[in-house]
């Protein structure tokens, strides 16, 4: 029996675990570490795993713990991380972009092929399947003589309307196409040859919070080997066309990789009358069979073996299979073709004017409001609205950089790590209040336990040495059991007495509303907690999780039967709510629910996006009972069969409450505060949708 390759992750982020599925079911590769500088999230992906843990890659050498590495890490870390493991004499899997320039790809490739290691490309759809099937059809010249393609990424970027805005992704216009083309450019390398860029043309510009504009269309005309090729980005809200289309003499394939499934269109000799249906069958059967194999597939192998999930299944197969067998890894994944691909987004990229250098205004801000989950949604209408009142601000980071450039004499963006008592100590000096909207996703009550309600008691600590007068917590209204319609919510309501058998988020922020309010009654800490209900309006998102689950974003299957009224309240009126609570004396100690006026059902807010934008939604209702059983049938395989840990058991009050049965009565922040939520409809209407630019375009 040939001795496995013990594979390690470097990067515990989202894609880790499509990366860590794909190398469990690869034979001949055995996961059996994974590093994060966040030795937390290290840990909790280690603990799900039954694999170990490490905070650094010097950790994971002096171990010994694994012979290859996936780089999985921040993009720009790519170079420096690749080249500290292959200097360790490991090999390497890098996601792409393998790397931010071609030099730096060619220099990573070099130092691997000197130190005698494998390196290898991330371009997962390659290892597709379909694509493979594509690739035999053009080698056995069923499609003839290729003359054109075109290859699309027509996908809806939530990022570019909704944000995070400081990821990498986001912080400059050719990081977009460093991060989305390398697929469309594999593909392209690795069918037709050599790649030469003849033009670049960018549409749809939008204005990100800060000034600065992105680019939501790219257009690109490019010549490789004999094939005139046309890349096509569409970024807006847009039905998902992720395909490869190839035109020959003979036939035309279609290639859908988000789906993996290849139709062909070939040529037939049935006479005039018979030609166009014998043509249209034949596309028929064709994607029929595609579906059926498909669903089958995903069927038998409880998910496992979604197209995504074999596209990593695939590119893994190939690179361990290579190692395993002393052979050089296929073309498709190889560094010569990663250099080839880089180069090319590089000539792509020269095409395209500089960023225009923003004018900051002038002015060194001193301030007094502290805003922790500054850049998402909430925090930067809040952020935006104490500046517009006159507050200086302080907004905690990952990074230095934040969605506020326009205004950056008015706010002052700090990076400072939530684990940082000593940090967040010194970066709430000088201030008197202290906006706490951070939050974790997390899959583990263990993990939530270490990043959320941990880093809520760690912020609450530092607020009270630095002698904070408010501190403000945004809780969720999650945390209710919203399942009855015969209860209706105030803050007097209560979460319940169990939450163990409650979905992991509302479970820790419910847990760190308890641990603040004790620091309130026994160390005197100045709290008080808001719970936002369903936020719409400017910057928020068209494909919103609270109301539905969305298939694209032309379809959604709605929570319930989407009848009744939701606790919708606008981005603006909670961002006034979240300052009137720190400036009212009354808040201390006291609990508000953030919600507006009783005025729309789900059904009821899709019609008025269907008048607003002549856009109709594909609107169904979510059977409770069917989402339940299906989720406690996948809790039971996924502990039973595929042995994951610590994940949250599923909940029929869960599940009915997020239809959010229960109407709200908000008297209370109205009484206390003051506060005065939109009560118009048409008015909501406008603010939510019309001038929400919920389609990007």
């Amino acid at each position: 029996m040939s001795k496995k390759t013990r594979v390690g992750i470097i990067g515990a982020g989202y894609i880790s675990d499509w990366h860590a599925d794909a190398i469990g079911a690869t034979k001949g590769a055995e996961l059996t570490c994974v590093v994060d500088s966040n030795i937390a999230s290290a840990q909790a992906f280690g603990t799900a795993r039954g694999i170990q843990a490490f905070a650094t890659i010097q950790e994971m050498l002096a171990a010994g713990a694994a012979d290859a590495v996936h780089v999985l890490t921040p993009p720009e870390s790519h170079h420096a991380v690749t080249q500290e493991c292959i200097a360790g004499g490991l090999h390497v899997l890098v996601e792409k972009p393998v790397a931010l320039c071609a030099q730096d790809v060619e220099a990573m490739r070099a130092a691997a092929q000197e130190r005698g290691v494998q390196f290898a490309a991330g371009h997962n759809f390659l290892g597709l399947p379909s694509y493979m099937r594509l690739k035999s059809m053009m080698a056995t010249g069923k499609i003839g003589r290729v003359s054109t393609a075109e290859i699309n990424w027509c996908f809806p970027l939530g990022p570019l309307r909704s944000g995070p805005y400081g990821i990498w992704l986001m912080r400059e216009t050719h990081n977009l196409l460093q991060e989305l083309g390398p697929h469309l450019f594999a593909f392209m390398q690795d069918l037709f040859g050599d790649v030469e860029i003849l033009h670049l043309q960018t549409s749809n510009e939008i204005t990100l919070p800060g000034g600065s504009t992105r680019p939501q269309g790219w257009r690109i005309l490019a010549r490789a080997g004999q094939v005139d090729v046309t890349l096509n980005l569409a970024l807006v809200e847009t039905y998902d066309d992720r395909s490869v289309v190839v035109r020959g003499s003979s036939a035309m394939a279609r290639l859908d990789y988000a789906k993996d499934t290849l139709v062909v269109s070939g040529m037939n000799t049935s006479d005039l009358v018979l030609n166009p249906l014998r043509s249209a069958l034949g596309q028929s059967l064709g994607l029929l069979r595609e579906g059926m194999v498909n669903a089958t597939r995903q069927l038998t192998s409880l998910n496992q073996k979604s197209p995504y999930g074999l596209s990593f299944r695939g590119m893994c197969a190939e690179v361990y299979s290579a190692l395993a067998q002393g052979r050089p890894v296929d073309a498709r994944f190889n560094g010569a073709s990663a250099v080839k691909v880089m180069r090319a987004i590089d000539d792509t990229l020269a095409l395209l004017p500089a960023d225009p250098q923003l004018i900051k205004p002038k002015g060194t801000p001193e301030p007094t409001a502290l805003v922790i989950g500054g850049t998402g949604f909430i925090g930067r209408a809040l952020t935006r609205k104490l500046a517009a009142n006159g507050t200086h601000v302080r907004v905690l980071s990952r990074g230095k950089t934040g969605p506020f450039d326009d205004i950056s004499d008015k706010v002052e963006v700090v990076g400072v790590s939530l684990r940082d008592a000593a940090g967040l100590e010194a970066a709430m000096q000088g201030i008197s209040h202290v906006y706490h909207l951070a939050k974790s996703e997390d899959k583990t009550w263990d993990a939530a336990l270490e990043n959320d309600v941990a880093v809520t008691e760690r912020i609450a600590t530092a607020a009270l040495n630095a002698s904070v007068e408010r501190l403000v917590y945004t809780g969720t209204i999650a945390s209710y059991d919203l399942s009855d319609p015969a209860v209706t919510i105030t803050e007097e309501t209560g979460f319940g007495a169990d939450l163990k058998n409650r979905n992991i988020y509302a479970r820790s922020k419910a847990e760190c509303e308890a641990r603040l309010m004790t620091m309130h009654r026994e160390k005197g800490l100045p709290v008080t907690i808001a719970r936002p209900g369903i936020v719409v309006g400017s910057g928020g998102p068209l494909q919103h999780w609270g109301i539905g689950r969305w298939h694209g974003a032309g379809a959604v299957k709605i929570w319930g039967n989407g009848h009744n009224t939701l606790p919708f309240v606008l981005i603006d009126d909670v961002a006034d709510g979240l300052i009137l609570m720190a400036e009212s004396d009354k808040s201390v100690g006291e609990s508000f629910n953030l919600i507006g006026e009783p005025l729309l059902s789900a059904r009821g807010y899709f019609d008025a996006i269907h008048k607003v934008f002549d856009a109709r939604i594909n609107v169904s209702s979510g059977q409770l009972w069917l989402l339940y059983g299906a989720d406690a049938v996948k809790f039971f395989l996924k502990t039973n069969i595929l042995r994951r840990r610590g994940i949250s058991r599923p909940s029929l009050r869960d599940w009915k409450s997020r239809a959010h049965f229960s109407p709200f009565n908000n008297t209370k922040p109205k009484e206390v505060l003051g506060w005065t939520p939109t009560s118009r409809e048409d008015t909501f209407v406008k603010l939510s949708a019309s001038e929400a630019n919920l389609f990007g375009f």
